[in-house]
């Protein structure tokens, strides 16, 4: 399966802000955009006219880096939102949110959505007590999505979760940290996630 190979931090400086790509060290002052907040690249800190497409261009990047979706799946999701009653842009968002990979993020299992990615790739992922490998996947109201039992004691899982205590879930799951297990209530309204993203500007870019 085709996938992202390069640095992640280039694609927080590519769209001139954190995406959180790397967990806690997004955080910490390790993080290479505290020290170089200017796109990479010899031109990197050159000026740059500001079209309309280019900020649509740059909006879609960066709604696309964020959930780590390829171009072909996130037009695919596109096309579904528009198919789907209510604002397309918030639908596209809602869509993203569904995937398990998301979910399992959302759910404190892994500190990034490319490590719960991994964790659901290499089968320690279950849903409704079944193993489910597709990252992909969307979950409908009412999933449990969980740990395998051989997976609860990993070191990853367990840091992950005691930090998203501390910082608390998403009101769209509900998590038992000590079962390592939640429920994934279902897609959130738009109020409650991703005021970064403007999806506006990507119905724009794709209406084209």
């Amino acid at each position: 399966m085709a996938r992202y190979t390069g640095a992640d931090c280039k694609r927080c400086r590519r769209e001139k802000m954190k995406l959180f790509l790397k967990g806690s060290k997004c955080d910490g002052p390790k993080c290479p955009f505290e020290s170089r907040p200017f796109p990479p690249g010899q031109h990197g800190r050159g000026r740059t006219k500001e079209t309309e497409y280019l900020l649509q261009h740059r909006e879609k990047q960066k709604a696309r880096r964020t959930y780590g979706v390829l171009e072909k799946q996130f037009r695919g999701y596109y096309e579904e939102a528009v198919t789907k009653p209510g604002k397309t842009g918030e639908v596209l968002l809602q869509i993203l949110e569904s995937r398990l990979d998301n979910v399992v993020y959302r759910m404190g299992l892994g500190s990034t959505r490319a490590e719960a990615r991994q964790l659901v790739s290499h089968r320690s992922i279950m849903v409704n007590g079944k193993v489910l490998n597709v990252p992909s996947a969307m979950l409908k109201a009412g999933d449990v999505v969980s740990a395998t039992d051989k997976s609860k004691a990993q070191l990853r899982i367990v840091d992950a979760l005691q930090l998203a205590e501390k910082v608390g879930f998403p009101r769209w799951v509900e998590v038992d940290p000590k079962k390592v297990t939640g429920t994934f209530k279902g897609a959130p309204d738009r109020s409650e996630f991703g005021q970064d993203i403007n999806e506006s500007l990507v119905v724009e870019l794709y209406s084209k």
